[in-house]
């Protein structure tokens, strides 16, 4: 499986220089990160429903968008697959291949700092 991942991940680092009007994935990485991000996150969603949905041949289609869309994400983040295989192999050490991380574990200075998002419309007062 990681050589699949591994080849996608270096066809879609060589598409960065390709021309945009012939390829999707150079297309997608001139869209910037906020549209690769919707992309991965419609691709999830899309997962979910036909999972709900009992769907199995669907789970297996939008599983391959999502994974295809996750690596898009991963090059322009500067994330290396060997990266995420060398936490993937930490956590099964510790916790065993099926494990997430607990969140106890997690350093205090490691965990992401929670910010509103700011509304779009002013709220009325009332």
């Amino acid at each position: 499986m990681s050589d699949s991942l591994d080849r996608l991940y270096q066809a879609v680092l060589a598409a960065r220089s390709a021309d945009p009007a012939i390829s999707r994935t150079a297309r997608l990485l001139r869209a910037g990160r906020d549209k690769m991000a919707k992309k991965l996150a419609e691709e999830a969603v899309e997962v979910v429903i036909d999972a709900m949905q009992g769907n199995t041949d669907a789970v297996v289609k939008e599983s391959a968008d999502l994974i295809y869309n996750l690596v898009v994400l991963w090059v322009e983040a500067g994330v290396d697959p060997k990266d995420v295989w060398a936490e993937m192999a930490r956590r099964e050490r510790l916790f065993g291949i099926a494990e997430k991380l607990p969140k106890r574990v997690i350093e205090a200075s490691m965990r992401r700092k929670v910010v509103a998002l700011e509304s779009r419309r002013p709220r009325k007062r009332r």
